[in-house]
């Protein structure tokens, strides 16, 4: 049996970089051969996931939720059992599926937990995405932000960025269906939700990787609002972040179904797991049982 080790050494605080001998020992008690691998970039790791599907029994990447991201582009259509080892900002991944955010843990998952066949995203038929497709001012944030800060605020980073750069919500068309319901609105802000955590917040607590279902949130907003309503798309987005899925506000919609289609701005741009993905429409299905993945033995997913 052959594993394959990949990990980002940006990611995180240099974690990974510092336990490489202890992960290596670990996976090594359970694999005949560990190849212990940094990627470069992530182009790097896609290309790395892409050949290692075809030589390794199994591999096992460290990273955040932009490096999941990646490895979902470099798999495609390949089938590979995969482990994680969360080492990310936010790490909404870990969080909807309850694998712990140690390498200890990670690594205790990997060893004793069990494997799960887990629903991904597939956008225009080309991109994938495991938990979020997000579009608006505040959701760039998570690329944007310098590798640096992250190391050093963490999870604030992304707040003072947003404070920064990205306090102007901007208002942009939203013209679709999800689940047979068409919709026809503006708004600032738009989430096709396929985990349970957005942000490091439990958003969507009831939802489940296996259930072939998307929940999609729109934040609704005049097309030229005053003052007060551009404060209200604020206080909606807080209240959504806090309360979840049973939020009870008219300006905000959510839609749950196995395809989500959205007409808007051809310059808008979508955020895939964290990272920079599309631009204008998008078409987004489930992927019934795509991923396969080590999650805790006991843990409901």
């Amino acid at each position: 049996m052959k594993c394959l080790f990949l990990y980002n050494p940006n990611s995180g605080k240099g974690v990974v970089r510092r336990k490489l001998k202890y992960i290596g020992k670990r996976l090594g008690s359970a694999y005949e051969t560990v190849d212990i691998v940094a990627t470069s970039s992530a182009n790097d790791m896609e290309t790395r996931v892409r050949e290692g599907a075809l030589k390794y029994d199994l591999i096992v990447f460290s990273g955040g939720d932009g490096t999941f991201n990646n490895v979902l582009q470099g798999l495609g259509d390949q089938d590979v059992q995969l482990g994680y080892l969360p080492t990310g900002t936010a790490n909404d991944v870990a969080r909807s599926l309850g694998i712990p955010r140690s390498v200890r843990g990670a690594l205790d998952v990997i060893l004793k937990g069990r494997s799960e066949r887990l629903d991904c995203m597939r956008i225009n038929g080309a991109r994938y995405a495991m938990y979020v497709a997000a579009a608006g001012s505040l959701t760039c944030v998570t690329y944007q932000t310098p590798q640096n800060q992250k190391k050093v605020l963490g999870w604030f980073a992304y707040f003072f960025r947003g404070l920064a750069k990205n306090m102007k919500l901007e208002v942009f068309p939203l013209e679709g269906e999800c689940g047979g319901k068409q919709f026809a609105t503006d708004g600032v802000l738009a989430f096709v939700l396929n985990g349970r955590s957005l942000a490091g917040f439990p958003v969507n607590k009831d939802a489940s990787m296996q259930d072939g279902t998307l929940e999609l949130v729109l934040i609704k907003q005049a097309k030229r609002p005053n003052f007060f309503q551009k404060i209200g798309a604020y206080f909606s987005l807080v209240t959504f972040m806090v309360v979840g899925m049973k939020v009870k506000k008219k300006d905000i919609d959510i839609m749950r179904g196995a395809h989500v289609r959205i007409h808007t701005n051809r310059e808008l741009v979508w955020d895939f797991d964290g990272e920079e993905g599309l631009e204008g429409d998008i078409d987004v299905e489930v992927l019934r049982n795509r991923v396969k993945l080590f999650v805790p033995r006991k843990k409901k997913i």
